[in-house]
């Protein structure tokens, strides 16, 4: 007798659980599996909208990834970093052409362009220069430069 009432608890025990993670109102077990099913359906929808999304997501940068840009201020300057995990021919001179329409100096830099690209430069405003620029200036400028070159690297393909 007390294992049958035991097993009916333990039973009891796991519907309220089954109810709470599926959010069932209701009391009667055959409903609380219905909900349970009805949750379980929508979880693998979610799932596959998610997978769906990725391998879009994938699909995009592959085909045409952006490099990532950061811009930090310095003391007196900025610190850009330009990170793209393939090599970008044509890049550099666009990305200093910017610096120079911005009147930056460049100061110090680091360039790899062989599998990948990578990019990290000092720049210095131009003592001449009479307006002073930010880091969110300095970033939209080169993220320009990158959609500009971006464009035209896919005119040439």
């Amino acid at each position: 007798m007390v294992s049958r009432e035991h097993k009916r608890a333990g039973l009891h025990e796991k519907l309220q659980l089954l109810r709470s993670i599926t959010n069932s109102h209701s009391m009667k077990k055959a409903s609380i599996i219905v909900d349970a099913s009805k949750y379980i359906e929508e979880l693998k929808q979610k799932v596959e909208r998610l997978n769906q999304d990725i391998t879009a997501a994938k699909t995009s940068n592959n085909r045409n990834p952006l490099p990532m840009v950061t811009v930090e201020t310095l003391e007196k300057g900025f610190l850009i970093n330009i990170f793209s995990e393939k090599s970008c021919p044509g890049l550099l001179v666009s990305v200093l052409e910017a610096f120079q329409d911005l009147g930056l100096n460049v100061l110090e830099a680091r360039v790899s362009c062989t599998d990948s690209f990578r990019l990290q430069a000092v720049g210095g405003e131009n003592e001449e220069q009479s307006e002073n620029i930010d880091a969110q200036v300095v970033k939209q400028a080169v993220l320009q430069a990158i959609k500009n070159w971006s464009e035209s690297s896919d005119e040439q393909e």
